[in-house]
């Protein structure tokens, strides 16, 4: 097993216990410094009250306590009088006061006259920190600076070499405990994640068996804890989804028709809208603008006005038969629209559709060949096969070639009649032969655009067909382009 749960949790374990000691160790290389330091002044600002609090306005009154704080914080302390002569430093003793009040033997340090100059500055009840330098030793301090009730200063010095010193141990000993406590981490984690996860791919192997169908392993947990109730739940499962599996699928199946069927209807129902749009854009923008000609009195004759008048019926027209198609294909396809089958002659119904077309025939010198037969009876919804007739008729006179043949043929089998419509022209693409079905399709749409077409009328077809259960189909052959579809045969009553 590749990436097993076992190596997962091993892995993560050990990355983030050698995170933690990582973060820990670039935490204090960043911060413990700073930390340190604080926490030094907050002390140091704790022993300045104290000693503020204590002092009289002589040293010697609080000796004990000064001595005591400068080794307890490992620090120099120095107190100056109002002038800025030093009265008092813990790193150097006077023989005498009266030598210390003097102060001639104290030679002024850099630290010293700068605490001078600053003297002024100092106020009482504020601690002032500041970073100085002793050229002589070439030791950073961290001083604390305050003036005390009588107008003395007070400065307590903390060398910060001893606080890098803190922090350097501090971070080598944080480094060999990381590597002690990772070391420990990569055994543990390794028994840890063998114990943990053996219960789970046991789980884990059932569940596959279950995925196969396979419901007779069981898992054997002997653990109370989560894990043992996962394995029990795991066998409860198996044994209920051996008897639900089937009716489960079925009502799957049944589901995911119902979403496909929605999914295709909201596509269905933007691409007519967008189509309708599309549509009917060009006929009413050239009604309007052949209206607007005439109540302008663009046009100075009646012949013109009689022009402008028959554009307007034509478009007219031509959305009046879009309009009709889309109500037409919205009742078959909504299911508001029930076919009424009955009984008729099919035979019949062929000669009277292209007796229609006759004059259409004569004027386009169309050669129309139908071999007539005896009468076929057949039962369905004869209007609507009509329908079926007449945009077969259509599509056949708007595609015919130079060759200008149309042949319509019946052939029938024991339950079916096929009746198909061929015209001599060019093949359809096929890429085309599908898509030709559905609503505004349209293969050549120049050429549709020249005799009005909106690409409905196999989009019908397809609709009728389908509530009639019955086929339809297209196809190329020698010659030209057939299209085709069937139609029950009347039961003969015995």
């Amino acid at each position: 097993m590749s990436k097993s749960i076992r190596s997962n949790l091993f892995i993560s374990i050990i990355t983030l216990l050698i995170s933690f000691v990582l973060i820990l160790c670039i935490l204090n290389n960043l911060y413990l410094q700073q930390y340190y330091i604080n926490k030094k002044k907050n002390i140091l600002i704790e022993n300045a009250k104290n000693l503020t609090n204590m002092y009289t306005g002589d040293p010697e009154d609080i000796q004990n306590e000064l001595d005591i704080i400068a080794n307890i914080t490992g620090s120099n302390i120095d107190i100056r009088d109002k002038d800025g002569k030093i009265i008092y430093r813990s790193s150097r003793r006077f023989a005498n006061e009266k030598s210390v009040m003097d102060n001639n033997k104290f030679k002024s340090s850099p630290e010293q006259s700068q605490i001078n100059n600053n003297i002024n500055e100092y106020k009482e009840g504020e601690y002032t920190f500041e970073t100085r330098t002793d050229v002589q030793l070439k030791i950073d301090f961290l001083t604390l600076v305050t003036k005390l009730s009588n107008g003395d200063i007070l400065a307590i010095r903390v060398p910060l070499v001893s606080i890098d010193e803190s922090v350097a141990i501090a971070n080598r000993f944080i480094i060999i405990t990381g590597i002690i406590i990772t070391v420990l981490g990569v055994i543990w984690a390794y028994l840890f994640s063998r114990k943990f996860t053996k219960p789970i791919l046991e789980v884990n192997d059932v569940a596959r068996n279950m995925a196969k169908f396979d419901f007779d392993k069981k898992c054997k947990i002997k653990r109370k804890d989560e894990i043992g109730q996962l394995g029990q739940s795991i066998n409860y499962l198996s044994s209920e989804l051996d008897t639900a599996i089937t009716e489960l699928n079925i009502k799957n199946a049944k589901q995911e028709e119902e979403i496909e069927k929605e999914r295709k209807i909201d596509e269905m129902r933007k691409e007519f809208i967008s189509s309708v749009s599309h549509e009917l854009r060009t006929p009413l923008s050239v009604i309007q603008g052949y209206a607007e000609g005439l109540v302008s009195n663009v046009t100075e004759s009646d012949e013109d006005r009689k022009f402008y008048c028959d554009v307007i019926m034509n478009e007219t027209d031509k959305m009046n038969k879009l309009v009709k198609d889309l109500l037409n294909l919205s009742q078959i396809e909504s299911g508001y629209f029930h076919i009424e089958k009955t009984e008729f002659s099919l035979t019949s119904l062929i000669e009277y559709v292209l007796n229609k077309y006759k004059s259409i025939f004569e004027e386009k010198n169309i050669e129309i060949r139908f071999e007539q037969k005896e009468s076929l009876i057949v039962s369905g919804d004869m209007i609507r096969i009509e329908q079926i007739l007449t945009n077969y008729i259509n599509n056949a006179i708007n595609h015919v070639n130079s060759n200008k043949v149309i042949k319509v043929h019946e052939a029938e089998n024991n339950r079916k009649v096929k009746i198909s419509v061929f015209n001599t022209g060019k093949h359809i693409p096929k890429e085309s032969l599908e898509k030709i079905w559905n609503s505004f399709y349209k293969v050549d749409k120049a050429r549709t655009r020249a005799y009005g077409g909106y690409g409905l009328g196999l989009s019908i077809v397809k609709a009728i067909q389908e509530l009639h259960n019955n086929s339809y189909g297209v196809q190329n052959i020698e010659g030209g382009v057939e299209f085709w579809f069937e139609i029950d045969k009347a039961q003969l009553k015995k």
